[in-house]
């Protein structure tokens, strides 16, 4: 693969926890441009443009584009994944309310950017939550394209960006670390 950089997207509804799974993963401080959200959205604060964070695995530098959640700032789900490898697809496993919208973020971005994606099925560390298996039999997935995951944990998220990046190469990668 050499040295070139891979560029990868974390997308899906507002609290799934995009942000926090690229926190967990970036070399660098992440780069955020979250606001005061101006809606009762659950939560104080929401990405309104991008997030951004960079780590390396195999000396191969991995870019990580994360992107709003809110309907509003759905511009730039294109402009972020132009030009993107695969795309990780972030669900709340205890609020299967958004499922739905989640579904039409996957719909809207791989109709129109064909790229590898897994969907990440967050909160698994919490009582109650939706199976990956659950999630895949909604989304009509294969159940090795969904996997479950602590959004703040480095471990559990290398782990959904390791699966990500097997479907995106077709080499194991569990040896990179």
């Amino acid at each position: 693969m050499g040295e070139r950089p891979l560029k990868l997207v974390v997308s899906g509804p507002v609290g799934a926890g995009k942000t926090t799974f690229i926190q967990s993963l970036s070399e660098i401080p992440v780069v955020e441009t979250d606001e005061l959200a101006t809606e009762a959205i659950g939560k104080e604060r929401t990405t309104v443009a991008l997030d951004f964070g960079l780590l390396h695995l195999d000396g191969v530098p991995i870019y990580l584009f994360g992107t709003p959640g809110q309907e509003r700032f759905d511009f730039m789900w294109d402009v972020l994944v132009e030009g993107a490898l695969g795309l990780v697809l972030l669900v709340a496993g205890d609020n299967p309310r958004d499922y739905p919208r989640a579904r039409h973020i996957l719909e809207y971005l791989t109709s129109r950017h064909p790229v590898p994606f897994v969907v990440g099925v967050t909160r698994q560390d919490l009582p109650r939550v939706w199976t990956p298996e659950d999630v895949a039999d909604y989304f009509a997935l294969p159940k090795e394209q969904v996997v479950g995951l602590n959004a703040t944990s480095p471990t559990s998220a290398t782990l959904a960006l390791i699966r990500i990046l097997e479907l995106v190469t077709g080499e194991q990668w569990q040896g990179a670390f």
